[in-house]
């Protein structure tokens, strides 16, 4: 298995696989803790707020009998001038076999991983990528389609500034599916065209033939000008309400990588349909991650303690 996770271009279809069925076992189990991971230390190392990835993370290593430390930027020695670098090894100094780093500026995990010696497994750097979050997705995907080949899924929203976008259209086509990408012109980063994936800024024509419509937040916070006139226009032209829910085929999934905006991206009530996979997608990231975690620090002897369908 891989020592470092920055992308989810650092796994192949093979490794996507692997993942996945090894999740699949955790998800079968969920709530019972295995010893795989003791006296092995799992540090969260954030410089950006979360809630769900952290929270994942946490609960997925002491679900491994992991050690877990939280560590957050703001009160830290950071706040002091010191640099990231030398916060990074000041951690590992302390035992660490796995950063889990969370960081606004794009490439900082590869940097970490440049500097320790741990593993080190991105949960998010700026608008670049969020490889966990791409395979806790594919994983959800999987569990209502048996295969990935030929799906249609459609990206829809701020691509712009998501780092989930890019790791969820990277790995849905390396494992076969058929994606488009769905947003305001100005919400469409410069050279999406290279992405390989299909672009349009029109949703309605797409909701009947898709499998998943995947819906990203409108991430205010980093829109430093006006994208769009307003968020009542764009909930009226590319947001998924009940009208719009309605021309997608009954097989058809609702995801949603969280926080919602709803109202926004999402109506209200269409977040509650018996479709929509958004409180699953934060359940499954739990085993996406306690597998993930296994197969990169459990070594060679872990196989002793888990079924061999892991």
């Amino acid at each position: 298995m891989i020592k470092h996770l920055l992308s989810i271009r650092d796994l192949d279809a093979d490794g996507i696989e692997r993942v996945l069925q090894s999740s699949q076992f955790f998800r079968d189990n969920m709530g019972r803790k295995f010893p795989t991971l003791r006296l092995k230390t799992v540090v969260n190392f954030f410089y950006e707020a979360s809630t769900r990835t952290r929270t994942s993370f946490e609960l997925a290593a002491k679900r491994l009998s992991a050690d877990v430390l939280n560590f957050a930027a703001g009160g830290s020695s950071v706040e002091k001038g010191e640099s990231l670098k030398d916060t990074a090894q000041t951690i590992e100094a302390m035992g660490v076999d796995c950063i889990i780093a969370r960081h606004s500026s794009a490439g900082a995990p590869n940097r970490l991983a440049e500097w320790v010696s741990a593993s080190v497994i991105n949960a998010g750097d700026g608008m670049h990528e969020h490889p966990t979050q791409a395979l806790l997705d594919l994983f959800t995907i999987r569990r209502h389609f048996p295969s990935f080949e030929g799906l249609r899924v459609a990206i829809v929203g701020d691509v712009v500034h998501s780092r989930v976008a890019r790791s969820d259209v990277l790995g849905l086509q390396t494992m076969g599916a058929d994606v488009t990408i769905c947003a305001p012109p100005t919400l469409l980063p410069p050279g999406v065209e290279t992405w390989g994936a299909n672009v349009t800024t029109e949703l309605d024509p797409l909701l009947p033939e898709l499998d998943v419509c995947y819906l990203l937040r409108m991430q205010l916070e980093r829109q430093k000008r006006g994208y769009v006139p307003s968020l009542r226009e764009y909930a009226r032209i590319w947001g998924l309400d009940r009208r719009r829910a309605a021309l997608l085929p009954e097989r058809s999934l609702i995801m949603h990588p969280g926080p919602m905006n709803r109202g926004v991206e999402i109506a209200a009530d269409v977040a509650e349909f018996p479709r929509s996979v958004i409180t699953d997608q934060v359940t499954n990231g739990i085993a996406v991650r306690q597998a993930l975690l296994y197969l990169m620090l459990g070594g060679p002897e872990a196989k002793e303690e888990v079924p061999d369908t892991v």
